[in-house]
C-alpha cells in the first residue's frame, strides 16, 4: 500500500538497540515504496568481542562503525530521495562517548573531524524511546548470541545520551515516538496510528504517544 500523502523524502529512524529501528524502516519502506539505508552490525568483526569485553574493544568497535556509516552516507546523491535510513551519523560520537576512554576519544575526535562529513541531512528524524527494562526484554526475545551480554546499565547510559541528543537537535523535524506500548510489526492498527503522525509531522519536535483502540 503507498499512501496518497506526500512522505518527507529522506527519513532517518533512530533510538537506542532493542527498540525497533529496523523492523520500522523496512515496514516504511514497503509501505512508502521507499529504498532502504541499513546498518551492518554483523559486518563489524569486533562488536562479538565488545559485547563480552566492552573496555578492551571499544575504540575498534566504534572505529569501524564510524567508516561504515560515513562510506553509506557518502554514496548517497547530496539530496537522497525517497529514502529511509536505519540510523543518523550524529550518533555516532553518542556511542563513542559512552564507550571510550578519555585518550580514545580525543583521538575518535581527530579522526572524526578529518574526515570532513558532509553528509545529507533527513527531512524527518523518528527518535523510538522506551525504557532499559522493555530493551532488554526485546533484546533477550530475538536471542542474536552476542547481545547477551548487553546489560540493563549500558541500556540506560544509551538512553540517557540520546535524550540528550535529541534536546539539542536541531537539524531537522524530529518525531519522538514513545515504542514501549506499540507494536508496528503485528498490529496493523498501532502501525497505522504511526504512519499518519510520520506523513503529518511538520517542524521542530512534536510527540507521537499512541492511543490503544
Amino acid at each position: 500500500m503507498k499512501s496518497t500523502v506526500t512522505a518527507p523524502a529522506y527519513i532517518a529512524v533512530e533510538g537506542p538497540i532493542g527498540v525497533g529501528k529496523t523492523s520500522l524502516v523496512k515496514r516504511l519502506a514497503a509501505s512508502l515504496g521507499y529504498e532502504t539505508l541499513l546498518e551492518d552490525p554483523k559486518a563489524n568483526p569486533f562488536l562479538d568481542d565488545f559485547y563480552q569485553s566492552p573496555r578492551s574493544m571499544a575504540f575498534q568497535t566504534q572505529l569501524y562503525f564510524l567508516m561504515q556509516r560515513a562510506r553509506q552516507l557518502k554514496e548517497l546523491s547530496p539530496a537522497p530521495k525517497q529514502l529511509i535510513a536505519d540510523f543518523l551519523l550524529d550518533k555516532d560520537p553518542l556511542f563513542a562517548g559512552i564507550t571510550l576512554n578519555e585518550p580514545e576519544l580525543k583521538l575518535y575526535q581527530e579522526v572524526y573531524q578529518q574526515l570532513h562529513l558532509n553528509t545529507p541531512t533527513p527531512d524527518l528524524v523518528i527518535y523510538l524511546q522506551a525504557r532499559p527494562d522493555i530493551l532488554l526484554e526485546r533484546i533477550h526475545k530475538r536471542g542474536i548470541r552476542c547481545e547477551a551480554h548487553i546489560t540493563k546499565s549500558y541500556l540506560e547510559s544509551l538512553n540517557t545520551a540520546y535524550s540528550e541528543l535529541f534536546h539539542y537537535y536541531t537539524r531537522a523535524p524530529v518525531l519522538i515516538v514513545n515504542a514501549a506500548d506499540i507494536d508496528w510489526v503485528n498490529n496493523q492498527a498501532d502501525y497505522e496510528q504511526l504512519l499518519k503522525h510520520i506523513l503529518t509531522t511538520g517542524k521542530g519536535r512534536q510527540y507521537f504517544n499512541p492511543q490503544k483502540i
